[in-house]
Parts: C-alpha cells; structure tokens; sequence
C-alpha cells in the first residue's frame, strides 16, 4: 500500500531565460487532500509550509532534486501473521489492526516509507511468544485461539509500543481466522445446513396446508365455498349457481335411484308370488292321483294363498285331476253309499281301512 508516503517524484533543473530572471517550476505533481510536499534540497528535506497556496517559483521548490507526497491523514492499517496449528497442513492467520498517523512528514520523505505495514509486520514478527499460543490447538478451535491471541497482543502492546518514527502508532485489535480451506470447507458445510433447513421448513410447510386443507375438506364443501368467499377467491353468484345445479342433480339421482328401487320391488313381489302359485299348483298335481284328500278343501286353499289369481292353465289340470279322481271313486270297488259312508262328517276322510274294503 501506499501509505504513508502517496508518491516520489525526480525535479529537473529549472534552467533561467535571458528575457525572465524570474524562474517558475511545472513539473511538480498535484497534491492530493490531506498530503503534504517535501522537497529534498541539497541533501536536506523541506516541508512545503502547510496551509500556504503553493508558489512554483519559491526557492525550495525550485532548488529541489526531489519531492515526496506525504500522507498526512490517520489511517487504519491491518497486518497480518501466520501461526501454527496442532496439524502440519494447517495455519491460522492472525490479523491485527493499527491506527497511524504521520507526524513528521520530514522524518518520513527521509525514511522513504511507502509501505507502513512492512514496519508493523517487523513488529509482530518480534513477539516470539505468540506461536505458542496457537501451536496447542487443532484448526477447528479458532475461537479459543482468537481470544488467547487478542490476550497476548495486549500485554505485547503494552510492554512493548509499536513504533514507526515519524508516526504515532496504537495496536486496536487482533483478528484470527483459519485457513482459506477450511473456511471454504465450514462455509460449503453451512450452505448445505441452510439448504437443507430451508427444505426441511418448506415440507413442514407443506405438511401444515395439507393439514389445514385436509381439516377445511372434512367440514364439507359449504365451508369449503364459505372459505373461498371469505378470501375473495370465489364469487358467491357462481357458488350459488353451483350448489344449485348440484342439487338438481342429486335429486333427479335420488328420484331415479327411488324409482328403480320400486320397479325392483314390485318385480321380487310378483316373482316370488308366481313362484308361491307354481309351488301349489305342482303340489297339487302331484296329489292328484290320491282318493284320500279333499280336492275342494286344496282348492279353496289355493285360491286364498293366490288371491284367486290362478293360471288359467294351472286351474284346469286341478279341476280336471279333482274329476278324474272323482269318476274314479265311481266306478268298479266303490259305490255312493260306500263313500258316504266312508267319509268323516267332519274332516271328509275315510274312517279306518276296513271301509276301502266295501
């Protein structure tokens, strides 16, 4: 850097003319704010008198070999220093801070100090106590080691004050890091951190709404619309429209679903009924062929078990097996006294075996 002194400059000889006596320098550089100029005349160093308005043609300025832009400004100055860790491959780096300032630009332009921290590094390279503060540790304990190094530059700097001649120095701090690898390391690590935290806080997130939508669902679709108009999301004209029509719908489904469930209905009754009336009139076949029932007393049953609603068919073939057993009981083994007597006043049956015999 160039502090304290901004620049150095080589004067050429100011030669005289014979029609001027008067003799003016151009080739001095512009000075910056908070600079200073001093000319080295002969083998001495002048201070150009501060808060003057510059005079090319003044003696020092003409006579001199040389001019040097001195800083005159309080600066702060940041040196730094290597120090050993517990591991071979790795380095912390110790960062102090210094304010400065230039108090004799004279002893300064002479010294030719264009770079202050070339003097401040010399200054923490004289402590040779401080690697031992740093030698113990691994490089992942930076903290203990920053707070033990700021310990010793405190007690350094109180026994033994920075000095730079021609400025007045004063330690502020002391900084220490770790090395560019393992920073770009702990950095690589906590942009990871972050990304995954942020994922990990977009799920949750993402869980919550589902929850929360899940919860607004389960409470049906008015609370659904109510919610969607309470946001200004929906419009209540349409909602209206739509749980109208939807209840149209489901209307005319249930009037649908109603009407079918009766056709089915009405269908089971009137297939189990014929079935009923099959089942009677088979078992009435069957029995045709037999002298001991009471053909009348089966049909009046049937009749009130089928409403009177006997197929035309199914009616005749019982009429006519009842007449077929009827002229049977006529014919040859059994006359009209022998039946009647054979039957009981009450049930119509036969007695007991010894009248089929007659």
């Amino acid at each position: 850097m160039n502090y304290p002194v901004i620049a150095e400059h080589i004067l050429a000889t100011v030669q005289g003319t014979w029609w001027s006596r008067r003799r003016r320098r151009e080739d001095v550089p512009p000075l910056p704010p908070g600079a200073a100029y001093v000319f080295r005349v002969g083998g001495n160093y002048r201070m150009f008198p501060e808060g003057m308005v510059f005079d090319p043609s003044h003696p020092d300025v003409l006579d001199a070999s040389s001019v040097s832009l001195v800083d005159t400004r309080a600066r702060l100055v940041d040196v730094e220093r290597p120090l050993p860790s517990m591991s071979e491959a790795d380095n912390f780096t110790m960062r102090a801070s210094f304010t400065c300032q230039v108090t004799d630009p004279i002893v300064i332009a002479r010294q030719g100090i264009i770079d202050v921290t070339v003097p401040l590094r010399a200054y923490l390279m004289g402590d040779s106590d401080l690697p031992r503060v740093s030698a113990g540790h691994r490089v992942e304990e930076v903290n203990a080691v920053r707070t033990e190094a700021s310990h010793r530059m405190t007690a350094y700097s109180a026994i033994v004050p920075p000095r730079v001649a021609g400025m007045s120095v004063e330690f502020v701090s002391a900084e220490v890091h770790a090395s560019d690898d393992l920073r770009n390391w702990e950095q690589k690590l906590r942009d990871e951190r972050r990304a995954w935290e942020l994922q990990r806080g977009q799920r949750d997130f993402e869980t919550e709404d589902a929850r929360r939508i899940a919860e607004l669902l389960s409470q049906g679709s008015d609370h659904v619309d109510a919610f969607g108009i309470a946001r200004k999301e929906m419009d209540v004209t349409e909602v209206a429209a739509r749980i109208h029509r939807i209840t149209d719908e489901e209307s005319a489904r249930r009037h649908t679903a109603e009407t079918a469930e009766r056709s089915h209905a009405q269908a089971r009754e009137t297939a189990e009924a014929q079935m009923r009336r099959d089942m009677l009139l088979t078992l009435l076949r069957q029995m045709g062929g037999s002298e001991y029932i009471d053909y009348h007393q089966v049909l009046e049953q049937v009749l009130r078990e089928t409403g009177g609603q006997v197929a035309p068919g199914g009616l005749s073939a019982a009429a006519d097996s009842a007449r077929m057993v009827e002229s049977g009981r006529g014919g040859p083994g059994g006359t009209a006294a022998g039946r009647d007597g054979a039957r009981d006043a009450q049930g119509g049956f036969v007695r007991d075996e010894d009248d089929l015999v007659d």
